[in-house]
């Protein structure tokens, strides 16, 4: 365990010296969110209703830049080859890179979603559902993701790549999440329990299936 925290640690340090990857996830997603109702126009009814997929889409696609993070850099500088000699099993370390990924890139994205929130016209109780459904799904974004960086940590440029193999991976996260967010005005307490409870399937899923494929495909990888 001291091993696994040791590598959360690292990855948590490096991320806050080099800065730029969170808050160019921060600055696109605050993008997104006030590019699309310049879109569709300033009609309250409208942006209220398409604010939860605007959210979420948005912070999906946010998760996107700094996923190649996760492995990229190890392999780069000769650090992977170490962690696949650590005691823990691999699919651990997996895991241990995958929540410092998360702390660092997505977190970030769940703490400004209020406020990006009351500028689309949500009311509180909304926004309340929106926090806990992204604080329940959004690590399922960084899991998957990293299934997506493990499979391309030997492309350069595989930025497309990623994007392409890891997207449709995050639609059920995002039909729940955004299902998640409709709160007690529009929706009975029975199906926003559901959708939360299923958004927490997702991600123990997630995590099973995460730590043993990008296992898998970094020993394919260093081999």
């Amino acid at each position: 365990m001291m091993i696994l925290w040791a590598i959360i640690t690292r990855d948590l340090k490096l991320a806050y010296r080099q800065g730029s990857s969170g808050m160019l996830g921060v600055g696109f997603f605050a993008l997104i969110v006030t590019l699309v109702p310049l879109g569709i126009g300033p009609e309250r009814d409208v942006l209220l209703r398409i604010a939860p997929g605007i959210l979420w889409i948005g912070a999906a696609l946010s998760s996107l830049i700094s996923l190649d993070r996760i492995f990229h850099a190890d392999a780069e500088d000769g650090s992977l080859d170490l962690l696949l000699t650590l005691p823990p099993p691999l699919e651990l370390v997996v895991l241990a890179k995958t929540a410092a990924h998360w702390l660092t890139s997505i977190v970030p994205l769940v703490l400004i979603s209020p406020v990006l929130a009351m500028t689309l016209g949500m009311p509180p109780v909304d926004i309340g559902f929106l926090m806990l459904s992204l604080l329940l799904g959004s690590p399922a974004l960084s899991l998957l993701g990293a299934i997506g960086a493990a499979l391309t940590v030997n492309t350069r440029r595989g930025g497309l790549l990623l994007s392409v193999l890891v997207l449709p991976l995050y639609i059920p996260t995002l039909i729940f999440g955004v299902q998640s967010v409709g709160g007690p005005t529009t929706a009975g307490p029975d199906a926003l329990t559901a959708n939360l409870a299923l958004l927490v399937a997702i991600t123990l899923i997630s995590a099973v299936l995460s730590a043993w494929s990008a296992a898998a495909a970094l020993r394919i990888n260093a081999n």
